[in-house]
């Protein structure tokens, strides 16, 4: 039997790392960052719905991080759904 993480344990890893890499960052903005580096999710609704948080709070904190980080850039957004599509920042 191996003692591998799962997939969601690794994904909480990750985002525990990027905070211990950047106190300023609150674990959803983390979060943000880790699935955008591993192409889990690149728009806020769907980041929203694997989480199983409220949409509106995702785009609090993704507004909040691409206003003083420059690690994220938005791509687009859409004013129907109010998603917004976003990607790492070249660095």
């Amino acid at each position: 039997m191996r003692n591998e993480p799962s997939g969601a344990d690794r994904f909480l890893g990750l985002v525990a790392s990027a905070q211990d890499r950047d106190s300023e960052l609150t674990s959803i903005q983390a979060g943000l960052l880790v699935a955008a580096e591993l192409g889990i999710a690149f728009d806020s609704r769907t980041f929203a719905r694997m989480l199983g948080i409220a949409h509106a709070l995702v785009l609090r904190e993704l507004s909040a991080l691409t206003v003083r980080d420059d690690k994220l850039e938005i791509v687009r957004r859409d004013p129907r759904t109010m998603r917004v599509h976003y990607r790492l920042a070249a660095l």
